[in-house]
């Protein structure tokens, strides 16, 4: 008797320093996971790029790699998630990159925003999105600017990139969460805008075409369909299971981002967040969510860890911090790549406050752990207000998120429980259920979601205002710096 092969969605996680690759089985568990990191190029202040070419090279080889460690298992279908703003452009004959990827985190184009203030209001109104160098527009026009023959490039957000390379260069797509992410895509009517476009100065030409987040998309060159496509922080609130509006969830990553569920409908913010779109599955209409970007969380910890020579690994920082009560008053606001939400500074920077004679390695540890989860409440309280949905949960992933006394600080300071998924791969998983939903691969899949932990407020009422009075002080001081 012959028996069937076993079948698996094979996930591509590209992030911002590394590549992944991750095979998940019917239940949603990985079998096999393959990871390399690739080189961050930082060319002048506050400017942030990636070699396109060795993105996709990267993304290939741990195709391969994880392939090769379940040798017996039929790919059903691919899912792709990714770093969402972060710009790429492309000569469609050679197919080769015209310049470096210009990264999300970067904000080269500070001023070019200022000079469009103008348009903001309009701006926010269309796509949702703040005026501000962290989206795709403004580093799009800045790569157009100082190129010619518009007519034979193609831009794409990684997505885009990826796909173009897995189908030989026959396909130039992306979906909706990655086109609302550009500010130059109409979130309402969920397509390209040509008063956006006119505003920024981008050609159609250069755009991909917009598909669904889940459906069959494209097929590779060994013909496995590709039929799911998210942002990054988008696949983690699917892969979270936060289908409801008012669920949340918070990814820990080099930077951090906390997104709610706001249903069919688009809020609009008053306090700083996102109105972006959460998903949309095969002909259905699209959901939305309000998020809020954090730019510098996991990456405080690496610039510990390699900026001031404090710790050796990141996990370190655990236990250093956990060697000292509290902060000693000292205040870090890791603002190294300006403030994103809810203040959206881009010349704010790093400070450090509070420091005494005092002052050791695992006070400012301690402190650099609390600004992570400060920074969450500052957007949770944002999104609070904006919807009028009283959160009771936070749902979080990400690397940082195995660090047991950030969890705790993160539920002290919040002030409700935090759930830590027991499949921490929860972005590579959200890519997967949505291409497995569109490959008749999943189908229960609330049923999956477990937490692996949950962490209940132990803080008293009076030490969390302290605690938080004290890191408004601080993060006034960091605004503005670069101007």
């Amino acid at each position: 008797m012959i028996r069937a092969m076993p079948s698996a969605i094979l996930a591509l996680d590209q992030g911002t320093t590394s590549s992944r690759a991750i095979l998940f089985d019917e239940e949603g568990r990985p079998l096999a996971v393959a990871q390399r990191e690739f080189r961050q190029y930082y060319p002048q202040p506050g400017w942030v790029e990636h070699d396109a070419a060795e993105i996709w090279s990267t993304q290939r080889a741990v195709m391969a790699e994880v392939i090769a460690k379940v040798p017996r298992v039929e790919i059903a279908a691919i899912g792709i998630t990714n770093q969402r703003e972060t710009t790429v452009l492309w000569d469609r004959e050679s197919g080769a990159p015209v310049a470096n990827a210009i990264v999300w985190q970067d904000r080269r184009t500070a001023s070019m925003c200022d000079a469009l203030r103008p348009h903001e209001s309009f701006i926010r109104r269309r796509t949702g999105l703040m005026l501000d160098p962290y989206f795709s527009g403004t580093k799009l026009r800045w790569l157009l600017d100082r190129l010619d023959h518009h007519e034979r490039l193609a831009f794409g957000t990684v997505d885009s990139w990826l796909v173009w390379n897995l189908t030989g260069g026959h396909t130039h797509v992306t979906d909706v969460t990655n086109a609302s992410r550009t500010m130059l895509f109409d979130i309402h009517r969920a397509r390209w805008d040509d008063e956006l476009l006119a505003v920024l100065g981008v050609p159609r030409s250069v755009l991909p075409e917009v598909r669904s987040s889940s459906g069959v998309i494209a097929t590779t060159s060994d013909g496995i369909p590709i039929a799911g496509i998210a942002g990054d922080q988008q696949a983690s609130l699917f892969g979270q299971r936060c289908t409801r509006a008012g669920m949340a969830k918070n990814t820990y990553g080099t930077g951090s981002f906390v997104v709610m569920n706001t249903g069919s409908r688009a809020v609009e913010s008053s306090h700083g967040l996102l109105a972006t779109i959460a998903w949309k599955l095969g002909d259905a209409a699209p959901l939305y969510a309000l998020e809020g970007s954090i730019f510098v969380t996991g990456a405080a910890v690496q610039w510990l860890r390699d900026g001031l020579g404090i710790i050796r690994t990141a996990p370190d920082v655990e236990p250093l911090a956990a060697s000292v009560p509290d902060s000693g008053g000292v205040v870090v606001v890791p603002a190294f790549t300006g403030l994103g939400t809810p203040y959206w500074d881009a010349y704010a920077r790093g400070t450090i406050t509070g420091i005494t004679r005092g002052t050791t390695a695992a006070h400012i540890a301690r402190a650099t752990l609390e600004s992570i989860a400060l920074q969450t409440v500052d957007v949770l309280d944002a999104m609070q207000h904006d919807s009028g949905i009283t959160l009771t949960e936070l749902r979080v992933d990400g690397g940082a998120s195995t660090n047991d006394l950030l969890m705790q600080l993160q539920a002290d300071l919040a002030g409700i429980p935090v759930h830590r998924t027991a499949i921490p791969e929860t972005t590579a998983l959200g890519a997967a259920y949505l291409a497995g939903l569109a490959a008749g691969f999943y189908r229960d899949l609330d049923a999956q979601w477990q937490a692996d932990r949950t962490f209940t407020p132990r803080m008293s009422e009076s030490e969390r205002a302290s605690l938080r009075e004290r890191w408004g002080r601080g993060v006034e001081r960091a605004k503005g710096w670069a101007v």
